[in-house]
Formats: structure tokens, C-alpha cells, sequence
């Protein structure tokens, strides 16, 4: 199984990207997926979760209001709309998925992709 995140890039203050996390490989269904991202010197952070069916959602305080996720089941997709992007949402972002395979469950991470806002 291999998450494949896509859509970082460099945006001024005030505007807006979409990232993509697209699973591929074998496996029976996708449970819980996430955004967490990393900024330098800092520690790995959740930014939005949701989860298998898309109903439930959840977000870190920080992007509440600015930040949406959502997922494409059909597509093993999941994206994350960032409106109003702050210098302080620089960071390399990564998706996290949990997977089920017939009888075991396990958790991935997508490579990053990184995300830079300028003020």
C-alpha cells in the first residue's frame, strides 16, 4: 500500500492550496484517514482527521474555520482545502491512513509534500 500526497507549493499569505493524498496497492478498505504536518524544529502535528465514511471530522484549533477535509471513497482519495494560509501553516504536510488488508489493520504515511506560505 503506498499513500501519495500532491498540491504543496509556495502561496502568499491569504491564499489557498488543495492537497491530495491518493492510496494505491492492495487492500480491503481504508478506515480513518489524517493530515498532520511538521514544521522545522518542531514536532509532528495533527491538522484534520476524518473518518471512513466521511462524517466525521475533526480539526486542530489553529486551522478551525480555514481548513477543510473531506474524501473521495471511490477514489481512495483524500484532500485537504486550506483557505486563508498563514506563514505559521508552513510545514511539510503528511497523510496518514489506516488500512485494512483481510485480517489485519496497519497505519501508512504519504512521503510530504510541502507547503510554504510567505507573509
Amino acid at each position: 500500500v503506498q499513500l501519495q500526497a500532491s498540491g504543496g507549493g509556495l502561496v502568499q499569505a491569504g491564499g489557498s492550496l488543495r492537497l491530495s493524498c491518493a492510496a494505491s496497492g492492495r487492500f480491503f478498505s481504508i478506515d480513518n484517514m489524517g493530515w498532520y504536518r511538521q514544521a522545522p524544529g518542531k514536532q509532528r502535528e495533527l491538522v484534520a482527521g476524518i473518518s471512513s465514511g466521511g462524517s466525521s471530522t475533526n480539526y486542530a484549533d489553529s486551522v478551525k474555520g480555514r481548513f477543510t477535509i473531506s474524501r473521495d471513497n471511490a477514489k481512495n482519495t483524500m484532500y485537504l482545502q486550506m483557505t486563508s494560509l498563514k506563514p505559521e501553516d508552513t510545514g511539510t504536510y503528511y497523510c496518514n491512513a489506516a488500512v485494512r488488508g483481510i485480517t489485519t489493520i496497519r497505519t501508512y504515511w504519504g512521503q510530504g509534500t510541502q507547503v510554504t506560505v510567505s507573509s
